[in-house]
């Protein structure tokens, strides 16, 4: 079921997202829009859709919230890949933005691509919830979620950071995202947030361990520079539980998603089997 329901997910997300974009133009930036935000796993925008679905959303409206996250995923991405912050010469199995263009244009991608999340959040479809979606996204991109987890990110380069820090600055740079994409669908369907939250913040942070555990063990086709943390000193959840350890907390963390959205009944089996793909991913 999950995987049928990604690849619908992705499919509807990406020509959202590719026309959007190509109705801009054909200038080199556009172009280089294009390329930034090809590939990847879509999880944030099938987590938007299926949360949407649990409360009778239709997929023609939720896409356009889907559409915002991954445009803003891919501004993450492009910036933290840049010289002056994680210095990656590999995204996705292709070269970096700044590899294959330059800086300048990287950074100009970024800011247009953030620009491109709000503009998806305003968009007539998504009704009365816009103002709602619009916060919550400022709120987890910004100063108070995966921009400060991107500077404490740098800043875990030069000191080292306890098991305590370590969970909380994923919370920001990783999670607040994910939690954004669960919740999305509660908040256009106007319904509490709770179960949906707790669930996100589970997956958030096994998507993070699991992260961590293929920065070690480099399965082929990871798609990014193996590595790197290790390289750089930064404390990780396998340099503070060990590889056995991580895994049997990323396994918990599972179980405990999965059970936060059990009374869902069997519309939630989806975002179940989801969680599960976390654990068990590659790349």
């Amino acid at each position: 079921m999950f995987s049928k329901r990604l690849a619908d997910c992705v499919a509807l997300t990406d020509a959202e997202l590719y026309g959007k974009i190509k109705g801009l133009g054909d200038e080199p930036l556009h172009q280089a829009m294009l390329y930034a935000c090809t590939g990847g796993k879509r999880l944030r925008a099938f987590l938007v859709m299926e949360s949407a679905a649990l409360f009778g959303i239709p997929d023609h409206v939720s896409v356009k919230a889907a559409a915002a996250v991954e445009a803003m995923h891919a501004y993450s991405l492009v910036h933290d890949d840049l010289p002056a912050m994680d210095n990656d010469d590999l995204r996705r199995g292709q070269p970096t933005v700044h590899k294959k263009w330059d800086d300048a244009t990287a950074i100009l991608v970024g800011d247009a691509m953030q620009a491109l999340a709000y503009d998806f959040l305003t968009d007539e479809a998504l009704g009365a919830a816009r103002l709602n979606l619009v916060a919550g996204m400022a709120q987890a991109s910004g100063a108070h979620g995966m921009v400060l987890g991107q500077a404490r990110d740098i800043e875990a380069e030069t000191r080292q950071l306890d098991m305590d820090q370590v969970m909380q600055l994923q919370a920001l740079k990783t999670g607040a995202l994910i939690t954004w994409s669960a919740t999305a669908g509660a908040v256009i369907a106007d319904q509490p947030t709770p179960m949906l939250k707790t669930y996100a913040a589970a997956v958030g942070l096994a998507f993070q361990i699991i992260d961590d555990i293929l920065d070690i063990e480099a399965p082929e086709g990871l798609g990014k520079t193996p590595g790197k943390d290790a390289a750089q000193g930064k404390a990780t959840f396998v340099s503070l539980m060990g590889l056995e350890g991580a895994r049997k907390r990323a396994e918990a963390l599972i179980l405990l998603a999965k059970g936060a959205v059990a009374s869902y009944g069997s519309k939630a089996t989806a975002l179940q089997e989801a969680a599960e793909f976390v654990l068990t991913r590659k790349s």
